[in-house]
């Protein structure tokens, strides 16, 4: 570990406390961001700052993303000043949420220069699961990437190793992020209407929990971050959106129509809409709220 140099972009919510379990583990990480206050931040816990993605490429053999849309990730690698430019590194984790098509797209350009290898590796836990080093970490990449930066992404939580092929990480996660948004959407439906109809939304969890129609949002979202009014889960509505979008076009890319998938699509576009894409994602049960007119909030 020694001679290992890793590097890492994006230090928000996610970025940040996985380049501190990095950084605790004894690793020298090579960081860079577009905000200085946060670039800085990293430095004083022990990051050494870089100036561009290409800089950060020049010092580390491996360097890991976390960024929060397609074009900026494509952009980090493949633009002026990328990574693809750097001299040094040879690996880069991806563990952002791009779709596929984007991974396999960004993974041939890199193939084309002979040297750097992409692991597509999104990640699934939210801010709480990148805190507590809790985070499951889908993973594609040649069996020999994999044995080589698996000592890496462990300090970052559970792995899974999902294929050799470039998307199916992304693909996986794509699926995940739309099972939990449309348990989310229904499930908001659903506690609505129960209040509405004069039911004690505790109860209603309660129940459901230790009933056939449980699901993440009645086990955590519901009592974590609505019914006490908090709606701070730690998932933006803005970045949910983008990958329920992402997930409906790769399906009708494949030929593979997404009627209930398009409708949380829908659903997500209104709370967009309405909310604003830094607000909560839980924030979605507020639309139906408002249509109803009663709030599910604890009595």
């Amino acid at each position: 570990m020694a001679d290992l140099q890793l590097g890492f972009l994006g230090l928000g919510r996610m970025g940040n406390p996985m380049l501190g379990h990095l950084l605790q583990a004894g690793y020298v990480v090579h960081a860079y961001d577009p905000s200085a206050p946060a670039l800085e931040a990293a430095c004083q816990r022990g990051a050494r700052a870089a100036g561009s993605p290409a800089e950060v490429a020049d010092a580390a053999d491996i360097v890991l993303l976390s960024l929060p849309t397609p074009d900026v990730v494509e952009r980090a690698v493949l633009g002026e000043g990328g990574i693809v430019h750097g001299k040094r590194a040879r690996i880069v984790i991806d563990l952002s949420t791009t779709g596929p098509r984007m991974a396999m797209a960004i993974a041939a350009a890199l193939a084309e220069k002979g040297r750097i290898t992409l692991v597509d590796s999104p990640v699934s836990g939210g801010v709480a699961g990148a805190e507590k080093a809790t985070l499951a970490l889908m993973v594609s990449c040649p069996k020999g990437t994999y044995a080589e930066v698996q000592p890496v992404l462990q300090h970052l939580g559970k792995l899974f190793f999902v294929g050799e092929k470039p998307g199916l990480g992304q693909t996986l996660k794509l699926v995940n992020n739309l099972l939990s948004v449309a348990a989310l959407a229904v499930s908001s439906e659903g506690m609505v209407m129960g209040v509405k109809a004069g039911l004690d939304p505790q109860t209603m969890i309660d129940v459901i929990n230790v009933s056939s129609g449980r699901n993440s949002a009645i086990a955590e979202k519901f009592p974590r971050s609505i019914l006490p009014r908090s709606f701070d889960y730690g998932f933006a509505l803005g970045l949910s959106y983008k990958d329920v979008r992402l997930c409906v076009d790769e399906a009708e890319a494949m030929g593979i129509p997404m009627l209930v998938g398009s409708a949380v699509r829908q659903f997500l576009a209104m709370a967009h809409a309405t909310f604003g894409p830094d607000s909560d994602f839980t924030n979605m049960v507020r639309l139906v709220e408002n249509w109803a007119g009663v709030e599910v909030a604890r009595r």
